[in-house]
């Protein structure tokens, strides 16, 4: 019963009381998110530090004393802030101690490229780096908060005075939130801040401390859906043997060698062996399988293992207590400008500090040397003596910048008799203008902050850039298809007559090799033609023709066709390619009407176009029974084309003639030299037009010379090549170069005289120090010298007509001197024109005609057609600029 003797409802008690689970899960959920998000996984802005980060920096700073201390007795030292355990302390330790930064780091701290551990917290040891003092710490600047506890102090966010968050990176997994933020380089990130103060745009990209290369063309300033593809640095020691020499961030080497040979055991790519003979340095040794391309290899080690990955950052920081997603500009804006204004606040700081000095020197000064202390002798109490000494301080408190207050007074009071008596007033004078002139200069960079903040940024990359300039560098990647550099590890069989294909009918009739990620290609009797992926078996249709290895684009694949459409019972003939499809969509290569069926086929693999033997039927009624038809007398049309009349009569059986050429002519072929690769779609610079046995001629800086062919998958590194030509055996080659064991420069001309291809040979001298300058495949190269005899004499410059001085040679001759003083430069100037050929007049337009109509049995063909297209060609070749 209550107070008022009624008994209480206690079923509408206990539902009053009650709270849906649903609301609880609700609050729960969004704290615990909340809290994750806050104080575990995401950095804020201001320091770039997560809150583990901050209280090891923190607790470091406390205890340090210039000497290392045992990580152990830092993780002890920090869980007085962090309310989590030692094991997350130490990885958070020892992630810092890895990116030689704001630590120095003693002992066995792992090996972020081999994923090699850092040994227990007991045996290695630490301390802040001298830049970390100078930019992190400021307890004037710094806020502050109680610890977890109550117990002790610790900062909200440290006072850094450098864009930190981008120079470290950062990656962490919320609740429903993740962020990564990779690392920048530190050099550029003060040139940067320098720009941004200056007014200049400034774009940054990532640098990893594993080096390597990187694509940052859809980097998206570290916006969320932005991605970077990285690579390691793959070298080509000889034709046996490739050699990794840095590996992708994210990469060690033990995953990096689990993935090769993987790909290896999987047949993707064909090595003999891997050697891991990384030290001080990484260096991977991939050993080939004989008779493997490097560069294909090369290609096929990015497609199919981790020499290449793909990165997509997501920039998301704490910005005022809230997660917020932004570029990492804006990021660097944010962390310039809040340097400014910790600097600002710096100089207020130092400034007030000098006024009061300056003050209190001068209390001081007019309390001795006015004598003011003897009036406070007859004081009989310490009210009296204050009273006394603002007394005697007031003629002259106008000149002080603030009121004089009784603490400063006090502070009179404690000066010791020993100290008045051995003033010197001269260096107090001294003292003063040194304070003067300091608090003059401080407000002289007050009033030019942005000044001061550049000159600030300029100090640390002076004092600290040394040893941290770009490690990754930035090149654009060319896309690898992986069905081109994959290994051959599988054959392919058909069963013709009952329609299967696949590399498990190894009793059936063998056609290529080929490797299990490839599409085939199969052209069917009936007309039909349809691409599948390769199995181990696979049913593909009755009556099977032709079945290859397609390769999607391959303009140089061309199909030569004669097929019997089933209602007219007219013969067609056509050209035809097929350069991309539906997967298992099957295509008519026929009219489509029933019992069409394909009569001669042929797939020629450089277009070329041979002559058939056509045998018409004894009972049909045509005059000529026998004839023959060239496939060069068509065009080239695509699959669905009808094709042109081959005969209207009966065909009894055709027969191949003569074999034929390719009707296509050469291949145009570019370099660019971005991404140092060859190309058929007009990027970089022109070549030339290739035939089947053409090569490409390679000049590198070394002084030497290569023969290539000209090959797709061919790796170029542009940064070795001096020039990339088409090589035409007649031209002469000039080369200017520097011999590094007499010192002197020396210029030749020379033709190629060797033939081998993929072989390296050097035309200069081989003393250490040689080096090639200059070299032009131009007919009349004319060169400028400019040389000066000592430091006081003017630069003179000379210019030369190269084949006046120099007379062509063989390609190992040493060449002739040039000038025998210090020459200071040597370019190329604008060559002389070369001689043109006559001109041939061409003869005048016939009138056009209308075309007669083709007899019955005659081959159809296009004469005129085919004659506009090779005059078209002609014109192409003639704009581009061929000079061979």
């Amino acid at each position: 019963m209550d107070e008022n003797g009624t008994t209480p409802n206690i079923e509408d008690s206990e539902l009053h009381d009650k709270v849906p689970v649903s609301g609880l899960y609700e609050s729960w959920f969004l704290d615990y998110a909340s809290y994750v998000i806050l104080e575990r996984a995401v950095p804020a802005i201001e320091d770039g530090l997560k809150p583990v980060q901050r209280r090891i920096m923190h607790a470091l700073n406390e205890m340090d004393d210039g000497r290392f201390n045992k990580v152990a007795n830092v993780i002890g030292s920090t869980m007085q802030y962090h309310p989590h355990g030692d094991a997350s302390i130490n990885d958070a330790i020892v992630n810092l101690g890895q990116k030689e930064l704001l630590m120095d780091t003693q002992g066995n701290w792992g090996d972020i490229r081999t994923g090699d551990s850092a040994a227990a917290p007991r045996y290695i040891e630490v301390r802040l780096s001298r830049f970390s003092r100078e930019v992190v710490f400021n307890p004037d600047t710094t806020t502050w908060q109680l610890s977890y506890d109550g117990r002790k102090r610790e900062p909200v966010t440290l006072p850094v005075k450098f864009p930190l968050l981008l120079a470290l990176g950062v990656e962490g997994i919320a609740v429903g939130l993740s962020t990564k933020i990779l690392p920048h380089n530190f050099c550029e990130l003060m040139e940067a801040s320098i720009d941004i103060l200056k007014g200049k745009p400034v774009t940054i990209y990532p640098d990893f401390q594993t080096g390597g290369y990187i694509d940052v063309s859809n980097y998206n300033d570290g916006h969320r859906g932005g991605k970077v593809r990285i690579r390691a640095r793959i070298e080509e020691e000889d034709k046996k043997m490739l050699v990794i020499r840095d590996i992708p961030y994210g990469t060690t080497t033990t995953s990096l060698i689990d993935s090769i040979i993987k790909a290896n055991d999987s047949g993707k790519i064909k090595i003999k062996r891997v050697v891991d003979n990384t030290a001080a340095e990484v260096e991977i040794q991939i050993h080939l399988a004989p008779g493997v391309s490097p560069d294909i290899t090369m290609d096929a080690l990015y497609a199919f293992t981790e020499c290449e990955a793909s990165i997509s950052p997501n920039a998301c920081i704490i910005i005022e207590d809230k997660p917020h997603f932004v570029g990492v500009t804006e990021i660097l804006r944010y962390n310039t400008q809040q340097t400014v204004q910790l600097l600002q606040r710096e100089l207020e700081i130092k400034r007030l500090a000098l006024l009061e000095k300056i003050l209190h020197g001068s209390l001081e000064k007019i309390f001795i040397e006015n004598r003011i202390y003897r009036d406070i002798e007859e004081c009989e109490t310490f009210e009296a003596v204050i009273k006394t000494i603002d007394k005697g301080l007031e003629p002259f408190k106008p000149q002080f910048y603030r009121e004089i207050t009784e603490e400063d007074i006090l502070t009179l009071t404690e000066i010791r008799i020993k100290r008045i008596s051995k003033y010197d007033g001269f260096k107090a004078e001294e003292l003063m203008r040194k304070w003067e002139a300091e608090l003059a200069e401080t407000e002289e960079n007050l009033a030019h902050i942005t000044r001061f903040a550049i000159d600030y940024f300029k100090d640390l990359l002076k004092k600290y850039g040394k040893g941290r300039e770009r490690r990754t560098v930035i090149r654009a990647f060319n896309q690898i298809s992986a069905n081109v550099v994959a290994a051959n590890n599988q054959k392919l069989y058909v069963n013709r007559a009952d329609g299967f294909i696949g590399y498990g009918l190894k009793k059936d009739e063998y056609v290529m090799d080929c490797s299990d990620i490839d599409d085939i290609i199969v052209f069917r009797r009936d007309g039909k033609c349809l691409v599948t992926k390769v199995q181990e078996k696979i049913f593909v249709g009755k009556d099977i023709i032709h079945c290859a290895v397609f390769l999607k684009n391959d303009e140089r694949q061309v199909y030569n066709l004669v097929y019997l459409d089933g209602k007219s019972g007219v013969s067609y003939v056509k050209r035809f390619q097929v350069t991309a499809v539906t997967r298992d969509r099957e295509y008519d290569l026929t009219q489509g009407t029933p019992r069409s069926k394909i009569t001669y086929f042929t797939a020629n693999d450089n277009g070329e176009a041979e002559v058939i033997t056509v045998n018409l039927t004894a009972q049909s009624s045509a005059k000529v029974k026998q004839f023959d038809f060239n496939f060069a007398d068509l065009l080239i049309k695509n699959r669905s084309a009808m094709g042109n009349i081959l005969t209207k009569y009966p065909v009894r059986k055709i027969t191949l003639k003569q074999a034929g050429v390719s009707t296509l002519g050469g291949v145009d072929m570019w370099y660019n030299p971005t991404i140092g690769r060859l190309n058929r779609d007009e990027r970089g610079t022109y070549l030339g037009n290739f035939e089947a046995k053409d090569l490409i001629l390679v000049i590198y800086k070394d002084g030497s010379y290569e023969l290539t062919n000209f090959d797709l998958t061919n790796h170029y590194e542009p940064n070795e090549i001096v020039l990339l030509r088409k090589f035409v055996p007649e031209r002469v080659i000039t080369a200017v170069y520097y011999d590094g064991g007499q010192k002197l420069h020396y210029i030749k001309r020379f033709t190629i005289e060797t033939s081998t291809v993929d072989k390296k040979f050097v035309f200069i001298s081989d003393a250490k120090g040689s080096k090639l300058l200059l070299a032009s495949t131009d007919r009349h190269p004319r060169l400028e010298v400019k040389v000066q005899k000592s430091a006081k004499d003017p630069v003179a410059s000379e210019q030369y007509l190269v084949e006046e001085i120099v007379e062509v040679r063989g390609w190992r001759a040493m060449g002739n001197k040039l000038a025998g003083e210090k020459i200071k430069e040597v370019q190329w100037l604008e060559p002389l024109p070369e001689e043109k050929a006559p001109e041939v007049v061409a003869p005048p337009e016939e009138p056009e005609h209308e075309a007669e109509p083709l007899e019955d049995d005659a081959p159809a063909s296009s004469p005129r057609a085919m004659s506009l297209d090779v005059e078209g060609a002609e014109t192409k070749k003639s704009q581009l600029g061929l000079f061979e």
